[in-house]
């Protein structure tokens, strides 16, 4: 008889916090022991509208008591008003509602391979895009991809931000070229509005699709609806999920017109997308972001963040709105410190930056817990 430890039911994929978590409110998390923690961390991203924001809630729990689900199969009031609402506030014409990030993301590359007709994707050094096999295929992150490499498709992969090598590039065979506004997983690593541009006008020349990875960088995280205003580009594909819907599973692909004219029924498709408890949920938190001034409350917060840190041990503080990196040279200790002062805040590939991503409508208090925490932060000598 075998002697091993057998396998949880639930599998381990990530190390999780050292106590559970049963409650949420606004930017505070607690456990089960009731102790609060300030999360600087959003559920990796996902809580713009804070934990539980009652209108959110209240949304989601009118649209269960009437119809809890029902396939695209049906035409739904709220789906056609989330898809309306959704686009406006993106600035783009006509969406596809998915269930993820990964989803989103895999449906615009595809569509780039369908419409082009070409057979190479291109992406950026540092990129994240997702665990699908397209989405492994522009993501920069060799333990997760080497394992697929033979499934992959060839993949021109260019440093991020570089003005010179985006202009030597050849772009002829490229369907789709895919980038973070942010890349957020590498360390908070920015590009200049003048790169955005010189992107946008490469993709023109080429006939090489533009696509926008917004799972983090949207929803209002940047100051502004998504980056894509923040930069002045529009793409022409744009993904949505994290924030999309308050942490209600939801994917979207926004698209230009010139694209969804292309396509024809049943080129994309998705039993669970687009359902109605996420389309409430997506109405509510695009409503609670412009009547409760979170966008402007994400750029508040950040130069507070900014100001406030120096002299600090955090050198730099890297990205915009409350997508941020706090640059240490003790970084893992920094997050160390913070955790036993009741503040979750996320690492990165960068050893050396922690990652902000709280709620957008993190509080003065929150903020100051935070700055607090960290100038009083003194490294152990060795």
């Amino acid at each position: 008889m075998s002697t091993a430890s057998p396998m949880p039911a639930l599998l381990p994929t990530y190390a999780p916090y050292p106590f559970p978590l049963v409650r949420g409110e606004g930017d505070r998390v607690f456990d089960d022991g009731g102790q609060a923690w300030w999360d600087f961390y959003g559920g990796h991203c996902v809580c713009a509208t804070g934990h539980s924001h009652p209108a959110v809630v209240k949304a989601i729990a009118a649209q269960a008591a009437s119809l809890l689900f029902y396939s695209a199969a049906a035409a739904l009031p709220v789906r056609d008003a989330a898809a309306e609402r959704i686009t406006a506030f993106a600035g783009m014409d006509s969406v596809f509602f998915c269930n993820s990030g990964a989803e989103a993301n895999e449906n615009a590359l595809k569509l780039a391979l369908l419409l082009t007709g070409r057979k190479r994707l291109a992406a950026f050094e540092g990129g994240w895009h997702g665990r699908t096999l397209l989405a492994l295929s522009v993501t920069d992150d060799p333990k997760i991809t080497e394992p697929f490499a033979d499934q992959l498709v060839p993949c021109l992969r260019l440093p991020f931000g570089d003005l010179a090598a985006l202009a030597a590039a050849d772009f002829s065979d490229v369907a789709g070229i895919i980038v973070e506004p942010i890349q957020s997983m590498a360390g908070i690593k920015t590009a200049s509005r003048e790169w955005f541009q010189a992107l946008r006008a490469k993709c023109d020349a080429s006939g090489t699709l533009l696509i926008f990875d917004e799972i983090q960088t949207g929803m209002g995280r940047m100051g502004t609806p998504f980056a894509a205003q923040f930069y002045g580009v529009r793409p022409d594909l744009m993904t949505s999920a994290k924030g999309l819907a308050s942490g209600v599973p939801m994917g979207a692909l926004l698209m230009t017109a010139a694209v969804a004219s292309r396509l024809k029924g049943g080129d994309l498709g998705s039993t669970f997308g687009g359902g109605p408890l996420a389309c409430a949920a997506l109405l509510a938190t695009v409503d609670v972001i412009a009547t409760e001034g979170l966008m402007a409350n994400a750029t508040t917060a950040a130069a507070r963040l900014r100001k406030e840190l120096t002299g600090s041990m955090v050198t730099e503080v890297l990205g915009e709105g409350l997508l941020l990196g706090l640059r240490s040279a003790h970084a893992a200790a920094l997050k160390k410190h913070l955790l036993a002062r009741n503040l979750l805040v996320g690492g990165s590939g960068d050893p050396t930056v922690l990652r902000l991503m709280p709620p957008l409508n993190v509080s003065d208090g929150a903020l100051l817990a935070l700055i607090t925490a960290i100038h009083a932060f003194v490294p152990e000598q060795k």
